[in-house]
């Protein structure tokens, strides 16, 4: 079962180490993580979506994860609504026969090509995973000479609070 969980972290030195290391240590697979800085100098956030094993507790790992010293917050956004994204950057076969079906392919997917060489394009795509998967799916016959994709960042749709702040308005 996967989570989705965002963090606001102190950007400092050593914190996505203690992170991973944490997480690693308790058993919990991340699927993918990513990190940027915040609105907010010195402050970072990330986004993990972890694989939990069925003998795992979701709450455990928000727990485990707010001990943490250098996070600042801790959201489990997995059941609310959310606007999730993941941009891979897909470097694919081709040649001046094979250019028009490879664009004709991608166009559904609102890619964009973003190199073009004699003998390969390189496309940008963003959305869900699974549309970047099916994308890279559909290329594969062309030969996907090089693929890189930034895992999956994500937000709450508009304002949705989350469960500790209701419990804490609710106080």
């Amino acid at each position: 079962m996967q989570r989705v969980i965002t963090l606001t972290v102190q950007n400092s030195s050593g914190v996505l180490n203690r992170i991973t290391g944490m997480l690693a240590k308790r058993g919990f697979n991340i699927e993918s993580i990513t990190v940027g800085a915040a609105e907010t100098e010195g402050i970072s956030k990330m986004t993990i979506v972890v694989d939990i094993a069925k003998d795992k507790n979701s709450e455990q790992l928000t727990k485990q994860l707010h001990k943490q010293i250098d996070i600042l917050k801790v959201d489990d956004i997995t059941e609310s609504k959310i606007v999730s994204r993941e941009l891979a950057l897909i470097k694919v076969g081709a040649n001046n026969t094979t250019r028009g079906e490879v664009q004709s392919i991608i166009e559904p997917f609102r890619a964009r090509v973003l190199d073009v060489s004699r003998t390969s394009l390189i496309i940008e795509v963003t959305g869900k995973p699974d549309k970047v998967d099916a994308l890279i799916e559909l290329l594969s016959p062309f030969g996907i000479k090089d693929l890189s994709r930034t895992g999956v960042t994500a937000f709450r749709r508009g304002q949705q609070k989350n469960v500790q702040d209701l419990k804490t308005l609710s106080v």
